[in-house]
């Protein structure tokens, strides 16, 4: 079932469904599937295809992992971790094609990590 992540509105699940202020123990990705910490792509993660920096956004956009620790664990600036969020509220999951974020930092004159790639 192939969903799409647009405006970057997530769904979360939580371990305890209604458990008011209860921490987020899985989200929907961007697939449609649960996604759980441990589903999150490895910390030395060097090659960045787009279900990747997908699952990245929807588990910080549910609360599974904040910003922060996203950009700690994966080694990306926090600029780089907001292209990809603008990237899937204005294009979906295409927009994180490694073409379409150069297209937006040459838009937005951004030298985002200054690593090709992501």
């Amino acid at each position: 079932m192939a969903s799409r992540m647009d405006a970057g509105v997530m769904e979360s699940a939580t371990a305890g469904a209604g458990a008011i202020g209860a921490p987020v123990q899985a989200a929907i990705g961007p697939n449609g599937n649960l996604l759980r910490a441990e589903d999150l792509p490895p910390s030395n993660t060097r090659r960045w295809v787009v279900r990747r920096k997908a699952e990245v956004v929807a588990a910080v956009q549910a609360g599974l992992l904040s910003q922060e620790a996203a950009c700690a664990r994966y080694g990306i600036s926090a600029e780089e971790f907001e292209i990809w969020q603008t990237a899937i509220r204005c294009h979906g999951l295409g927009g994180l094609r490694v073409t379409q974020i150069q297209a937006i930092k040459r838009r937005t004159g951004s030298d985002a990590a200054g690593r090709s790639g992501r």
